[in-house]
């Protein structure tokens, strides 16, 4: 009795959590009686956060996707799903114009492509930028609205880099916390930003920013630097404090994670041993290639496709012995370039086949949709090679999932460089550079050949840092550099601790 009461009051202690993002982790639909119903949504970040606000509760407010759900009907929704997950959901509408230029606009065709290196996808048109602001001060709004004396507001990612000036504007005095999902860019790629300067001191009224790796701090230091007049860094570990003029704002880095036990737990469930039996019943005698991605171009579908078509020309043995099978999970299709990329990547897929498939082998097994969690998870417990090849991404979690669901510890995780996983998994992935075809394919070979006593050394040491530092871990380490009064508890880190090795080749 005494133990519960002790929990009841640290929770009770505990400041409530509000989640600001751009998107509600929901999907709406209707149902067989027309009615609207929320159902959970996928990506990274609600992989990351649904378990946490699950656990301590709090606030998640959002867009909800979409303008066609009459007002009524989504807060049913919404009350609905929130009793189930266990937290609050508040809708944040937008209007088709905000939803062009602040979301398709300024945050899709300028900060993601420039924070991604491919500074020719941007479109730098003035009018996305007055609407960014605009809808960065309806979000704030939203808050304001909800929001008590003692919460921590903790908002995500690009979308949203205003919202600390304009909760600040309307009076908000609580600690704004900002994460940094995407990379953040070099100095050479950033200053082509027409509002490099706004956007920097913007990020500087939050209290504490976030990054996914300690090179993005890194840039993001540089950057301020060299553009904001009078700022110095105190501190050289993995978290630092920036003082620009009075004002001093916490920077750190906390790569992200998922739930550990969750996804291992479910992977051992009966329901996905026997999915996953079946899809290798199948494919008898043959290793599976897994590839699974959000239609994007950073993702490096086309490049990854090309080296799997390079192996099996130079590695013949290949042929009839492997199976890839690439998911592309739809997103963003009402961009011409997302629909481009669709026809290319079928293309390719038909031309590989045609090239190569004979009685009895399909090398290459194509599937566009969304899996749900049984499948995926069948899918990561049944393949032995995973090839994870984005040509630039912020952390990568699809790398972790697929570690957490390896029970057997008999795979491989091919990794490429420039994912912010990498500075994590270097040792017992095989990186490799995502532009180089020849690279790629060799890395397959190697995959395919590796021992199963190697294999499981790897995958056994992956796992561990996987569980070690879990999603739990993440929302810890960032809400305690949040509270800390100095740096003397963030011991210094070496930066070959963080960085892969192909840095100092």
């Amino acid at each position: 009795m005494e133990a519960a009461e002790t929990e009841t009051a640290k929770a009770q202690d505990q400041p409530r959590l509000v989640i600001v993002s751009n998107r509600l982790p929901i999907v709406l639909n209707r149902n067989n009686q027309g009615v609207w119903e929320a159902t959970r949504g996928s990506g990274g970040l609600v992989t990351a956060m649904a378990p946490v606000l699950r656990d301590r509760g709090g606030l998640w407010i959002g867009w909800p996707g979409t303008s066609d759900v009459p007002a009524d009907e989504l807060r049913d929704a919404l009350t609905t799903l929130g009793r189930k997950a266990g937290f609050t959901l508040d809708p944040v509408p937008l209007t088709e114009e905000e939803r062009l230029k602040y979301y398709q606009g300024f945050s899709n065709e300028i900060i993601w492509p420039l924070f991604h290196d491919m500074i020719s996808r941007c479109n730098f048109d003035p009018s996305y930028w007055d609407c960014y602001r605009r809808v960065n001060g309806k979000f704030a709004q939203a808050v304001m609205a909800q929001h008590e004396s003692r919460d921590f507001i903790w908002i995500h990612d690009y979308h949203l880099m205003f919202m600390a000036q304009e909760l600040r504007a309307r009076g908000a005095r609580n600690r704004l916390g900002f994460f940094m999902h995407i990379p953040f860019p070099p100095l050479d790629i950033f200053v082509r930003a027409p509002w490099r300067r706004q956007i920097l001191k913007g990020l500087l009224e939050f209290d504490l920013i976030g990054f996914q790796t300690l090179r993005d701090l890194k840039n993001f230091v540089v950057c301020a630097q060299a553009l904001i007049r009078g700022c110095g860094v105190e501190g050289d570990g993995h978290v630092m404090d920036l003082k620009c003029g009075k004002r001093t704002v916490r920077l750190g880095a906390f790569p992200i994670s998922i739930d550990f036990d969750e996804f291992a737990d479910r992977a051992a469930t009966k329901e996905v041993s026997d999915r996953a039996w079946t899809i290798h019943r199948h494919l008898p005698d043959r290793q599976i290639i897994l590839g699974i991605d959000r239609l994007d171009y950073t993702k490096g579908i086309i490049e990854r496709l090309e080296a799997f078509r390079n192996a099996l020309i130079r590695y013949p043995d290949l042929q009839g012995k492997v199976v890839f099978v690439q998911v592309v999970v739809p997103s963003r299709r009402e961009i011409p370039e997302y629909s481009d990329l669709k026809i290319e990547i079928e293309r390719l897929v038909g031309e590989i086949n045609g090239q190569f498939t004979r009685a009895g082998w399909v090398p290459l097994h194509y599937i566009f949709r969304s899996l749900d969690r049984t499948e995926l998870l069948s899918y990561y417990r049944t393949a032995e090679i995973a090839l994870i090849t984005p040509l630039k991404d912020g952390m990568n979690l699809i790398a972790k999932e697929y570690c957490a669901c390896s029970l057997e510890e008999n795979c491989v995780l091919i990794l490429s460089e420039f994912a912010g996983a990498a500075a994590q998994f270097h040792q017992d992935a095989l990186l490799v550079n995502p532009f180089d075809i020849e690279g790629v394919a060799d890395a397959i070979y190697q995959a395919f050949h590796m021992p199963l006593q190697e294999r499981r050394a790897r995958m056994q040491r992956l796992r561990g840092s996987v569980k070690e530092q879990d999603i739990y871990w993440w929302v810890d380490s960032f809400l305690k550099a949040a509270i800390a009064k100095d740096l003397k508890s963030f011991p210094k880190i070496e930066l070959d601790d963080y960085l892969p090795r192909y840095e100092f080749v």
